[in-house]
């Protein structure tokens, strides 16, 4: 696994109950540049590991609900991809899924880190001009000093004045219950938008292919991770293992070679990693069937990118925020 904390030890977290008379419920979105944190500190907050976690941009290609009830409230957590400036249609249809959630959102978490620049004056004016509560997650303290992170407060309380910063190290579980309590502060009353056990928005088919796509983002350099979609075709029940066939797709015959490897050991490699996953995941044996295809330039191609559920009706529709 390449997830890089323990996320059950924080299972059992004295979080706060809020001393409420009425049910607070709401959308917390997750925000901000790629490789900050996003996906580790929705892990930890929720309890569970619903989003795939890797040193390398555009990890989170799909915006991802992680849904935590407790009582007297139920909080609804939107993990998006990292805001980028689009280089391809993907990318664009990767940013509307972050404009749908801002424009969901009860509660803004905009996560940053030590050292990173703010965000452009454009993006800063929108949350400036909000009428949601922002709250400015500082990450990765634990790489600085305490000197730098105080001036990093300030800077923050300055840009943006309405908002909450708080210094946070995501890696070690350094005040994140911090962040949780202030989000309970500030949600909005209102009944629980899912059932009380439901804990994501995603089937088991997703984070099947979820798990795959980040075995990737592992093994695999330069470009080819970027390029490749993975799509599960069949997921088959039987009574002693699930058998799972899943399509890997790639926009050129060159990337194609790269991921079977030479004779094979590349996807064989692969596909054991997945496997070992995918059965901890599912906790059943599991038979999974690895093909790749070429789908040319999928990246720019409207009709792959509604098939891989980037485009919908929703998203075509939503303009730009910014």
């Amino acid at each position: 696994m390449i997830y890089i904390c323990n996320i059950n030890q924080f299972r059992d977290w004295p979080f706060r109950k809020p001393v409420i008379m009425s049910h607070k419920a709401g959308f917390v979105s997750i925000l901000g540049i790629p490789n900050v944190g996003k996906s580790t500190l929705m892990n930890l907050l929720v309890g569970e590991r619903l989003a795939i976690v890797s040193h390398k941009i555009q990890t989170t290609r799909h915006r991802i609900l992680g849904i935590i009830t407790g009582e007297g409230f139920q909080v609804v957590f939107s993990d998006t991809p990292g805001i980028l400036k689009p280089h391809y249609r993907l990318h664009e249809a990767m940013m509307a899924e972050v404009y749908s959630a801002l424009g969901d959102a009860d509660v803004i978490l905009l996560v940053t880190e030590t050292g990173e620049k703010p965000p452009d004056e454009v993006f800063l004016e929108r949350l400036r001009r909000t009428r949601v509560p922002v709250i400015v997650v500082v990450n990765k303290i634990d790489l600085s000093t305490q000197p730098k992170v105080e001036d990093e407060l300030s800077n923050w309380n300055r840009l943006l004045p309405g908002a909450v910063a708080i210094p946070v190290s995501a890696l070690h579980g350094f005040n994140v219950a911090r962040v949780f309590d202030q989000i309970l502060d500030v949600l909005p009353e209102s009944p629980a938008y899912f059932p009380p056990d439901q804990l994501t928005d995603r089937s088991q088919r997703f984070f099947v292919a979820e798990i795959i796509r980040e075995k990737i983002l592992l093994n695999y350099a330069k470009e080819v991770p970027y390029s490749v979609e993975v799509a599960v075709d069949a997921f088959i029940e039987e009574e002693a293992i699930i058998r799972i066939k899943a399509f890997l797709y790639v926009g050129r015959e060159s990337q194609k070679a790269i991921l079977l490897g030479h004779q094979g050991k590349a996807i064989r490699k692969l596909g054991t990693e997945a496997r070992k996953d995918i059965e901890e995941f599912l906790d059943r044996h599991v038979y999974l069937e690895l093909i790749v295809k070429v789908s040319k330039d999928w990246r720019e191609d409207e009709k792959a990118l509604r098939r891989f559920g980037y485009i919908t009706e929703e998203e075509e529709t939503n303009e730009n925020p910014f």
